[in-house]
């Protein structure tokens, strides 16, 4: 498998992430506490690196209502993103990626829902996360 040598040397796989919504923030942290094995970088989709492989993968600029992960030279996007993402947690996090044989049409249906209405139930920042001194190793930029 190829890895994203291009973006900042890293070869994890990389979540790209609405660094304004507080859903998606919250997410963001969920993750970072349970890879215990570091599996994970992140970058917003606002910024240079989020735009940079937004741009490498074809997807539009302001993509920014889809959790997108890159891995190697692949990329994914809403459910089937979040629950690769899931797999890789380990114990109990990776048995949500049973959900994978559930159609993808109504696994997005419920992803698109969700993303459609999440500033609306969980809030919106004025700007994206800084990370602290201590997780800033694990952010693109």
């Amino acid at each position: 498998m190829r890895y994203l040598c291009t973006v900042n040397n890293t070869t994890n796989p990389v979540i790209l992430f609405d660094g304004v919504c507080n859903l998606c923030n919250s997410s963001v942290q969920f993750i970072i506490r349970k890879d215990k094995k570091n599996h994970f970088n992140f970058t917003s989709l606002q910024g240079q690196t989020g735009q940079f492989l937004l741009q490498k993968f074809n997807l539009p600029p302001a993509h920014y209502d889809s959790f997108v992960l890159a891995e190697g030279d692949q990329v994914y996007s809403q459910s089937t993103a979040a629950l690769r993402v899931l797999k890789k947690l380990g114990l109990p996090w990776s048995l949500a990626y049973g959900c994978i044989i559930i159609p993808r049409f109504i696994r997005d249906a419920v992803y698109r829902l969700i993303a459609k209405n999440r500033y609306k139930w969980f809030g919106k920042k004025e700007c994206c996360m800084i990370p602290s001194a201590e997780l800033s190793a694990k952010f693109l930029d």
